[in-house]
């Protein structure tokens, strides 16, 4: 009779275990430790981290500046004659000795050897952002030159290039009809026209 009155009067668990009891069980299931590895992942700290970590940095990013001639290999293209050549390698010595560092095609010293003139002449012209036309009574007889021109031209209406005349020599009743819409630079003062060359090409 007494161990049954023992039985009846077990104390019952106190509502703090049982809630730690239940806590101790939670935890342990699959479903608890599921949530909690997922909340681990998303962790203030672990997404503070994701956020500050810096993105890659593109060389299409580092080279884009605002201006269309960085998407061409050359900044501009000196279309002459060659008994202009002291002339245009004067010019080119200007431009490329700028800030800017002007990447500047001339045929004689940047053409590919063994490489045919006209293709040549067209990838000079396609990839480059201003053609410079340095028009002069040696251009003019030039049939080379005038191909030249005629590739400029054509491309100018598809590129973000400008086809920059420049007379020198040449009355202006010879200036080539082709480029009668187009304005052009005349050349008396040579470090003033090639500083006009030099903010045409940045414009």
């Amino acid at each position: 009779a007494g161990w049954f009155r023992r039985l009846l009067h077990k104390p019952k668990p106190s509502s703090a275990e049982s809630s730690l009891d239940a806590g101790l069980s939670a935890s342990s299931s699959p479903s608890s430790s599921s949530s909690s590895a997922k909340s681990s992942r998303s962790s203030p700290g672990t997404s503070l981290a994701r956020s500050v970590c810096p993105a890659p940095i593109l060389v299409s990013d580092i080279n884009a500046s605002g201006s269309a001639r960085w998407a061409k290999s050359y900044d501009v293209c000196i279309c002459h004659s060659d008994v202009d050549l002291e002339l245009v390698e004067e010019l080119v010595s200007y431009l490329e000795g700028q800030p800017e560092s002007f990447r500047c095609f001339l045929q004689l010293r940047d053409a590919a050897p063994g490489s045919a003139v006209v293709t040549e002449l067209c990838d000079a012209v396609q990839n480059s952002h201003c053609w410079v036309m340095l028009i002069t009574p040696g251009f003019l007889r030039d049939p080379w030159c005038k191909y030249q021109m005629h590739q400029a031209l054509a491309e100018a209406p598809m590129a973000n290039g400008r086809t920059i005349p420049v007379l020198k020599d040449v009355d202006r009743k010879d200036y080539p009809k082709e480029l009668r819409n187009l304005y052009y630079i005349y050349m008396a003062l040579k470090e003033k026209s090639f500083r006009q060359i030099r903010d045409t090409v940045v414009r």
